[in-house]
């Protein structure tokens, strides 16, 4: 009985939660309108959304095509993450100039770095196009090639004289299609960042992990020609003038304030089948987190212990003990709540209501069976998917060089006959410099050797990893600068056949191969058919409870959430508070644990409490939690108060909210701020960088 009414309560906790769930579609915001007031904002739904003049979502990009950032000038300069600029931060980092461990500041717009490749878009309107999509097609079994030309159609119209592109993107598993015209920057450069020790402080120890207290910020300014329009690098280019730029707010915060956060969260997937999520939980999430923990183990070693290889592997390591972290606490989080039951309540619940009329029973009322007996029989396919990619994509590093090669060994007969074939190899060679420079031969060949291993384990592939890896690791072109780039120079038509024979090579394309016929296609089927399955789910759920706050998946488009400033219970004996300080920071450097080692500066400023106009109530904060629900690709999103000014930077969920790509719980999710105070602190005060916060608007 007890367990039955803990899985009441929690149904009820999740079917009535108001704000503080779902991510909204800017273009849909004047119905929340209302009930944004109710909790404290003083901005309209046309400040937030607007398509006929400049409003909030002018300030708001896309950072790389996987972050948010935010316009804070009339300059066009631009606030993300640390973590999210880092490979850029990396890339221009060495020995001589190592930017990760004593940060960078350009002193003037000449000192602005550029970053090939980085781009930053903004969206320009969106419009529910979902009527033009749809035409002519058979809502029972849509022609693909008709749904296809009509999205083509409908971008091409959109964008038809204009610098803009367009994409149409589905939504609740295609009952709803939504273009997204968008203005794409190319010209993207870096302005200065913090030391790792404030950057990324706290390290793995702390990531996911409140109270936090890291300073998870990077500057970077967009250039655009001299018509203010997307243009490639030129030293002619111009710092770009926004059409609308966030203020800062200086002003005192307090539990309960008013918060929303507004960028470009990834992908969610709340409304996955009971039978699914428990696989999940109990197979494929752990079996990921098994193949990072014995790649870690190695690259964790070989940083401690060489000055190179932590600047090498900085990038990579962060960017794997990421998702590594978030499922550990995931998996957890999702147990803690009982998530497999309480799916099963709500699925009943469907069944229940589609039965109670004939023509939802018809619809409806098996839809929920449907898609657990597929779960149950095919999850294996999604399972080996999974595997895949933690070892082709996350494992050892030579695979990515091979892919790069693979388009010349495909069309080296293309590019000769177009005389081409230089071009090609020249970019090779230089993929190959910056490949190779942030390589070391004996890290790939252990983590090869366990990841191999592992795979093994995981799909019954015959491979003898040891021996075989000391032979790719002495012989293949593919481990080496000097072969690969002799191989490259010399490359022609035999040169294709002669890989046949290189164990890297050889190695790679079989594995991978097997994986691509054996694997992908059921997966795919897989996939597709348990989409037709949730399309009629969602439609169902909207159909039949509508009373109840129905949202569309997160999938990279732009969407609004709003809450609280505030702190969490997440379990029996844990009280957090809503923010953290410097003196936070202090107490951890004391403890010491090398994730929390800071730099002297940082001592002496605590030590003379020299705040500036930064403090609040004699105290510097530093992070600041919120009831916001947020995903991967809010990183850099800006935190925006009741009046539209910028008081933090989501650069965080806490280790108890990361189940909320599958389930949100409003007494446990919490997004992670850095404090724009901090920051704007750390600018001004630690780095002497304060004429950057000088081109910024200051509401105090």
């Amino acid at each position: 009985m007890k367990k039955i009414l803990s899985l009441l309560f929690g149904l009820f906790l999740l079917n009535n939660v108001l704000a503080d769930e779902g991510m909204i579609i800017p273009s849909l915001i004047k119905a929340f309108e209302s009930e944004m007031k109710a909790k404290g904002m003083r901005l309209s739904a046309e400040d937030i959304y607007s398509v006929n003049s400049s409003s909030l979502k002018d300030a708001i990009f896309q950072f790389g095509g996987g972050c948010t950032a935010e316009v804070v000038s009339q300059q066009g300069l631009l606030l993300t993450n640390h973590h999210c600029g880092y490979s850029q931060i990396q890339s221009h980092s060495s020995l001589e100039n190592n930017y990760i461990e004593n940060g960078y500041w350009a002193k003037n717009l000449s000192q602005e770095l550029t970053n090939p490749g980085l781009t930053a878009m903004r969206i320009v309107r969106i419009e529910n196009v979902t009527d033009q999509v749809l035409v002519g097609l058979d809502s029972e079994t849509p022609d693909p090639a008709l749904l296809k030309a009509n999205i083509k159609m409908i971008i091409e119209n959109a964008t038809k004289g204009t610098h803009y592109t367009g994409d149409v993107k589905a939504f609740n598993y295609g009952n709803e299609y939504y273009l997204m015209l968008k203005e794409t920057f190319l010209d993207v450069r870096f302005v200065g960042t913090p030391p790792n020790s404030i950057g990324k402080f706290g390290g793995d120890t702390d990531n996911w992990i409140w109270p936090r207290h890291t300073g998870d910020f990077s500057v970077f300014r967009i250039y655009a020609d001299q018509d203010n329009k997307p243009a490639t690098y030129s030293k002619e280019n111009k710092p770009y003038t926004p059409l609308h730029f966030l203020p800062i707010s200086m002003k005192d915060k307090h539990n309960g304030d008013f918060t929303m956060v507004y960028g470009f969260p990834g992908s969610t997937e709340q409304h996955v089948c009971s039978s699914y999520l428990d696989q999940i939980i109990t197979k494929e999430r752990p079996a990921r987190i098994r193949m990072r923990d014995l790649s870690l183990s190695v690259i964790d070693k070989a940083m401690k212990n060489s000055e190179l290889i932590r600047i090498q592997y900085a990038s990579k390591q962060a960017r794997i003990s990421n998702a590594w972290k978030k499922w550990i606490g995931q998996i957890d989080g999702l147990k803690r709540l009982d998530a497999v039951s309480l799916k099963k309540v709500t699925e009943a619940e469907f069944t229940k209501r589609a039965n109670s009329n004939s023509s939802w029973k018809e619809k409806y009322g098996e839809t929920v069976n449907q898609m657990n007996r597929l779960s149950d029989e095919f999850f294996k396919y999604e399972f080996g998917y999974a595997m895949g990619i933690e070892y082709f994509y996350v494992g050892a590093e030579y695979f990515k060089l091979i892919r790069s090669t693979n388009d010349l060994i495909s069309n080296y007969n293309e590019y000769l006959e177009k005389g081409t074939l230089q071009k090609v190899k020249d970019k090779l060679l230089s993929t190959s410099e910056g490949f190779f420079k942030n390589y070391n031969l004996e890290i790939d060949q252990e983590i090869f050797e366990l990841l191999t291993n592992e795979y093994y384990q995981n799909t019954s592939s015959i491979i003898r990893s040891t021996l075989l890896s000391n032979t790719i690791y002495s012989k293949s072109v593919f481990t080496d600068q000097t072969r690969f780039d002799k191989f490259i120079n010399q490359f022609n038509k035999k040169s294709a056949k002669k890989l046949k024979k290189d164990p890297g090579y050889s190695h790679y394309s079989k594995q991978y191969s097997l994986w691509l016929t054996d694997i992908i296609p059921n997966y795919r089927s897989f996939s597709n058919t348990m989409d037709v399955l949730l399309k009629n789910y969602v439609a169902g759920k909207l159909e039949m409870f509508p009373e109840k706050k129905n949202w569309a998946d997160a999938n990279s488009t732009l969407r609004i959430t709003y809450g609280q400033l505030e702190g969490s219970e997440p379990s029996d004996g844990k009280v957090y508070t809503e923010h953290t300080t410097l003196d936070g920071i202090i107490a951890k450097y004391n403890s010491g644990n090398p994730d929390f080692d800071i730099k002297p500066r940082m001592l002496e400023l605590h030590k003379s409490k020299d705040y500036g106009s930064y403090a609040q109530e004699g105290e510097l904060w530093v992070c600041f939690s919120g009831s916001n629900h947020t995903t991967g690709g809010n990183s850099g999103s800006p935190v925006i108060d009741a009046d539209g000014n910028l008081i933090g930077i989501n650069f965080d969920r806490s280790w108890e909210s990361t189940m909320s790509d599958y389930m949100f719980d409003p007494n446990r999710c919490r997004n992670i701020a850095v404090d724009i105070r901090y920051v704007l602190w750390v600018i001004d005060k630690y780095s002497n960088a304060k004429h950057l916060v000088d081109e910024m608007t200051l509401e105090k």
